[in-house]
């Protein structure tokens, strides 16, 4: 049944505890890896050979590099890499390649390399990036690594050859954040707050709450998320660093603490506080422990969001009638409305790295759905086509969004590429998953 503008608005404020038994999973434990199964390419792909790596005497590493960089390029739906049974030959070295051979099975880039013991004990993944049609060398590096940072590494490999080939920054080396929930046998709901790779693999809880656990933020710089916990019966702004676990509360009180946002620097946080008796944006200062208000109005305002510059924010507000997306400087000056002739609802309006897009969830009759919209011009497109699509979060080079969708089993999730060419579902084998937030570049 169609929610209507006011409540759905709430709902995504907090929902508080209802949301948490609502999203709960009905089945008992599960693996907490992610799934990924694309659901539609791109016919336009480029057909690229991912050789597997010869391995230095002595060396004994289960992981398959070249499966992992295989698996980073296919996910991207731009590289349409040959399935490993099919390789020809397997090349280590250039002056192994037969040119010829590649060239008739249509493939135009050739990845060949090895794994190779270095002086400080450790490892050097060699690879080199090969022009089937020209028969020469495009690039190729020598990268220093261990045994634990092998899979990272193989990452590493299939940014830069994305980046090298297609002159755009690769985003296979970033993390995701995600909210899983699990029912156990004794029916106890068990919230976790899990950080892992873009590709579902290596999940670490950084939280396990028995009380809702909601819209994670990654800082800037990647070391810290800020998140909402019910563990006090009511809701807190949290903030923790991903690394060492410490952990502090930030924002509490009556009433909603929801919703925060770093700023670009780092130094701020937007948030949604009901404090002074109706929801609306504030600022906190993370040094000085401040808040100052942005926004005063009597109607719902929302999931603040900053542009890449810090200059403004954009927030939900439904003071137009309905949920809309609207935009402020940091002066506090009048709001402006983004959305318009995109129907009744659109709301989580998030930037695209660059600033030029805004990915938002758009409602109608039908449901409601990622849409992406573009800044300058008000043209927006909608992308995904299920019934409940909620929570969308650019990957930090704009090329995908990831996002909250229903699945057979409940909620899991989905990416979608910003010209919606391109779809994967992301999903766990049980249990359920959702609030994704996209971490940025590695440093």
């Amino acid at each position: 049944m169609f929610l209507t503008h006011r409540y759905r608005i709430v709902r995504f404020l907090s929902a508080l505890a209802m949301l948490g038994a609502a999203l709960a999973a009905s089945a008992t434990l599960f693996d907490n890896e992610l799934t990924i199964r694309i659901e539609q390419g791109i016919e336009s792909a480029l057909p690229i050979a991912v050789v597997p790596f010869a391995k230095g005497a002595g060396i004994n590493i289960e992981l398959d590099v070249a499966g992992v960089i295989r698996s980073d390029l296919a996910r991207s739906g731009k590289f349409l890499p040959m399935p490993s049974q099919d390789l020809p030959s397997r090349p280590a070295r250039f002056s192994d390649i037969n040119f010829k051979n590649w060239r008739l099975l249509g493939i135009e880039n050739l990845v060949i390399g090895k794994v190779l013991p270095n002086t400080r004990g450790g490892f050097t993944l060699e690879f080199r990036v090969v022009d089937v049609y020209k028969g020469n060398q495009l690039f190729g590096f020598r990268i220093p690594t261990s045994r634990k940072n092998m899979r990272l590494t193989a990452h590493h490999v299939a940014d830069l050859i994305y980046e090298k080939i297609l002159n755009e920054k690769g985003a296979f080396a970033t993390r995701i954040a995600y909210i899983t929930v699990e029912k156990t046998p004794s029916k106890k709901t068990i919230y976790r707050l899990q950080v892992a790779d873009a590709d579902g693999y290596d999940p670490h809880t950084i939280l396990e709450s028995s009380q809702p656990l909601l819209s994670p933020a990654w800082s800037p710089d990647g070391s810290l998320l800020a998140y909402v916990s019910f563990e006090g019966r009511n809701s807190a702004i949290y903030l923790q660093n991903v690394r060492t676990g410490a952990r502090e509360e930030i924002v509490a009180g009556e009433g909603i603490n929801s919703a925060p946002a770093f700023a670009p620097d780092g130094r701020r946080l937007a948030v949604t506080l009901s404090r002074d008796g109706n929801p609306e944006i504030y600022l906190y200062e993370l040094q000085k422990r401040t808040l100052e208000r942005l926004t005063k109005h009597p109607a719902i305002d929302t999931e603040a969001n900053w542009s890449p510059d810090g200059k403004t924010i954009v927030f939900t507000s439904d003071r137009g009638g309905g949920p809309q997306i609207y935009r402020v400087g940091l002066d506090g000056g009048t709001p402006r409305r983004v959305t318009f002739n995109m129907g009744p609802y659109n709301a989580r309006a998030r930037h695209s790295p660059d600033g030029k897009k805004l990915a938002v969830v758009h409602g109608d009759e039908k449901g409601y759905n990622i849409a992406v919209l573009e800044v300058k011009n008000g043209l927006y497109e909608i992308l995904t086509n299920a019934r409940l699509d909620e929570s969308p979060s650019f990957a930090p080079n704009g090329s995908m969004i990831i996002y909250a969708t229903m699945g057979a089993r409940g909620t899991e999730l989905a990416a979608v590429s910003t010209d919606g060419r391109l779809k994967q579902r992301l999903a766990l084998q049980h249990g359920q998953v959702r609030e994704p937030a996209w971490g940025p570049f590695r440093k």
